[in-house]
């Protein structure tokens, strides 16, 4: 029979197989006393090793909710097939909720033990299917060590206890995140599986440059690719006129691209990009969107480390957005992924150089040079000021380098003027930059990990708003004092740092960004190998 607790691919089927017997065929066997006793005793012992569903059904008294003769119990069962059915359209792994092939198994259903075994089948069945849709199809953390997210997984005893008091089709339909946002990856998700059924975007763009005043072979097809996007209406134009710039600038602000309205090198890579590719993104997105699927904080701050942007939210619409500058793309300095909650600011900050920065970077220097990164103070154990005279580095190694290195408040400073504290084991956090120039940049990967800020007293200025009646003058007034001043939030705000190389407009219009860490192949790798497929959908 059918006892196996691991619910992929042909577990999936497995578990339904029974279930196929009892919805297609209605056979329900007698519930005369000694048979329903054995059923009782069969669920026991089905849910022994399950903590979650063992008390479940104590708690019920071991009654079945899917194998029972009631309406209630066939409306689960059917509830459950629909949700199968429209599975894909939630980039899970469909094959997985497959029912067309368990027909083959109909006759093992005998007895009433067997019975019991496949209600304790059917509820792990569901609530595989409920985590996959509610809280995503991976960990994860097993996919990359910079995700070091926690998911909200649900209490699965209280899932079952929830929906058997429910209406199925409702408890099961709001399973998958309410997220506006995760409702418009859905629609464009659905969007750009018709497109590929319909042969896609078209041929690629040749060339390495088209600019204003081309014309010839290659601006015909980057006008015939943008018109397939959405981005230019339909032409005959064999020029590269205002109308395919302004397309070229619409395309660039949607990819995070530099729109000058020229199709460089740059934007002729992003524009040759493969609908598939960009269908596997939104895919990601919406699983990225499940680790996700909890209450974010009527205000929040939302960091899209692949945009390059720090947001703050109020009642869903952001209220405050600036350029920033994330973690570069080395194996120990990539900005990570958590979500926790801000408490302070620091105004006049004092840089304490992370362990890792002082002994891997400035050790050797000082090796070379006792007076190099002058800037710095060396600290002893005890707190004090250590002087550099007569000091030999060179007897100090990585381990037991016995010193910490700080540097006072100045302009100068590597954290600016301020810093925005979400204590964190990470040690990440948003701060101030006397480094401006590379706001400019396109790709801003260049920290050691924490997040830099283009406009962080405005930032700030935000954040007091809603605690202080002028914050410029209460913010400016701390500044000036040139002494390092820690304010609490009165209220704290959730801080988001997320990676998302697919996300939507307010509107709906698609937004794509570069993987810059290589973080969405490896997810969209996994979930393949979890049975996830891309699909192209007649209309």
């Amino acid at each position: 029979m059918l006892l196996s607790t691991n619910f992929r691919a042909k577990n999936y089927l497995a578990a339904t197989l029974a279930f196929a017997f009892i919805a297609v065929s209605g056979a329900f066997l007698s519930p005369a006393h000694a048979q329903v006793t054995a059923f009782m005793q069969s669920v026991a012992e089905a849910s022994a090793r399950d903590k979650s569903i063992a008390k479940f059904y104590q708690a019920n008294g071991y009654s079945p909710i899917w194998t029972g003769r009631s309406g209630r119990d066939r409306a689960r069962r059917k509830a459950l097939l629909d949700a199968f059915s429209k599975s894909g359209n939630h980039g899970l792994p469909q094959a997985a909720y497959d029912t067309e092939l368990l027909k083959a198994n109909l006759r093992q259903v005998k007895s009433e033990r067997d019975l019991g075994r496949i209600e304790v089948e059917l509820s792990k069945l569901f609530l595989a299917y409920a985590q996959d849709i509610q809280t995503g199809i991976l960990v994860p953390s097993r996919i990359d060590s910079g995700i070091v997210r926690k998911v909200p997984l649900r209490n699965r005893t209280q899932l079952l206890t929830n929906f058997a008091k429910s209406s199925p089709a409702g408890f099961l339909n709001k399973l998958a995140p309410s997220s506006p946002e995760y409702t418009r990856l859905m629609k464009q998700k659905l969007t750009m599986e018709r497109l590929l059924a319909k042969g896609g975007w078209g041929a690629t763009v040749p060339g390495r440059k088209l600019e204003p005043g081309h014309s010839g072979n290659s601006v015909v097809a980057l006008r015939n690719r943008l018109i397939k996007m959405g981005y230019l209406r339909r032409n005959a134009s064999t020029k590269y006129d205002a109308n395919l710039q302004k397309a070229v600038q619409q395309f660039q602000l949607a990819h995070g691209l530099n729109p000058d309205g020229v199709a460089g090198a740059g934007t002729l890579k992003e524009i040759n990009v493969s609908p598939e590719k960009r269908l596997a993104s939104i895919v990601v997105a919406m699983e990225r969107e499940r680790w996700t699927n909890m209450a974010r904080g009527k205000r929040h701050i939302w960091v899209n480390l692949t945009d390059f942007s720090a947001q703050i939210i109020d009642n869903g619409k952001v209220t405050f957005q600036t350029r920033s500058v994330v973690g570069a793309n080395t194996s120990d300095r990539r900005s990570p992924e958590f979500s926790d909650v801000m408490e302070h600011m620091v105004i006049n900050p004092t840089w304490n150089v992370p362990r890792s920065i002082a002994v891997k970077e400035y050790l050797p220097l000082l090796q070379k040079n006792p007076n190099a990164a002058g800037h710095l103070n060396l600290i002893d154990q005890g707190g004090r000021v250590v002087s550099r005279a007569e000091m030999d580095f060179t007897q100090f190694t990585e381990t037991d380098f016995p010193f910490d290195l700080k540097q006072p408040p100045s302009r100068r400073n590597a954290l600016g003027l301020v810093k925005f504290m979400f204590p964190n084991r990470h040690n990440i956090y948003l701060h101030d930059t006397p480094a401006k120039k590379l706001f400019s940049r396109e790709s801003r990967a260049f920290s050691h990990g924490c997040i830099r800020l283009r406009d962080p007293f405005d930032f700030a200025y935000a954040l007091l708003a809603k605690q202080i009646r002028n914050p410029e003058q209460f913010f400016q007034s701390k500044l000036a004092t040139g002494v390092e001043n820690v304010v609490p939030l009165e209220k704290q705000v959730p801080v988001h740092l997320v990676y998302r190389t697919a996300f939507t407009s307010a509107k709906g219009n698609m937004n794509y960004r570069r993987d810059i860490y290589g973080r969405d192949a490896r997810i969209f790798k996994a979930l393949q190998k979890a049975g996830v497929a891309l699909r192209a959908v007649q209309s």
